[in-house]
């Protein structure tokens, strides 16, 4: 009765192992893999400027500094449109009408003895050659706020390109650097993946001038770099 009952057991259990040994010897290996990150950069001189320009204006009554806004900001806007700056590359961005306090030193409570408006648009100059003339301009106008100024690419897309293939190129250079040095063969290339981060930013290095001597507004646009960044995966042979 022990016997025949150790058979029962024993016999299934070598069944089983004999029929997972087939199985194991047949599994494919994993790939050999290597991933590594890399990126390319292009610099190029901006070709587009933002500006945030506007009027503060100040009257005894609201109506009478509203009025006197709206006269020096139409100058202004009229003075841009002069100057070249398309109709759909002036935004108006802030109008705010405040009333303005004196306090007085002996504790009573502070009362208004005016009104304050103030009107600003964003604007876009497309031709950096202009902007010193346009600043200037406006300033005579009668603009007395003038402030974040920032410089770009218009079609920032042949960049871009560029700087993908540098990546790529850099990626590959790094990858058979490894692969030589740990003895080994690049196979063919598994993935490919991209960081989409693409905004222009400011390269910091040599300025280079955008205006000509003569401007009676000496702006600097510097150099914008365009970056990629990827990730590769090859199969090792």
């Amino acid at each position: 009765m022990t016997l025949a009952a150790s058979l029962r057991i024993v016999v299934p259990a070598l069944a089983i192992l004999a029929a997972s040994a087939p199985m194991s010897a047949t599994a494919a290996p994993a790939k050999r893999s290597i991933s590594l990150s890399a990126s390319g950069m292009v610099k190029a001189a901006p070709d587009m400027a933002s500006i945030t320009t506007g009027v503060t204006s100040e009257g005894q009554t609201a109506q009478d500094a509203l009025s006197k806004n709206t006269d020096a900001m139409t100058e202004v806007v009229g003075t841009l449109k002069e100057a070249g700056i398309e109709p759909k590359d002036i935004q108006t961005t802030d109008f705010n009408v405040s009333p303005v306090y004196e306090q007085k030193k002996n504790g009573q409570a502070a009362f208004v003895t005016g009104y304050r408006v103030s009107n600003k648009v964003h604007i876009i100059v497309r031709d950096t050659k202009k902007l010193g003339d346009v600043l200037d301009k406006v300033v005579a106008a009668g603009a007395n706020q003038i402030g974040s100024i920032s410089f770009g690419i218009a079609k920032p897309e042949k960049l871009k390109d560029e700087a993908r293939k540098l990546a790529m190129r850099n990626a590959i250079d790094n990858a058979k650097l490894y692969a030589d040095a740990a003895g080994i063969e690049l196979g063919p290339v598994m993935t490919i993946a991209e960081d989409n981060g693409f905004t222009p930013r400011p390269y910091r290095g040599r300025a280079a001038p955008m205006m000509a001597e003569a401007s009676p507004v000496p702006v600097e646009g510097g150099t914008l770099s365009v970056e990629a960044k990827i990730r590769v995966t090859w199969e090792l042979r």
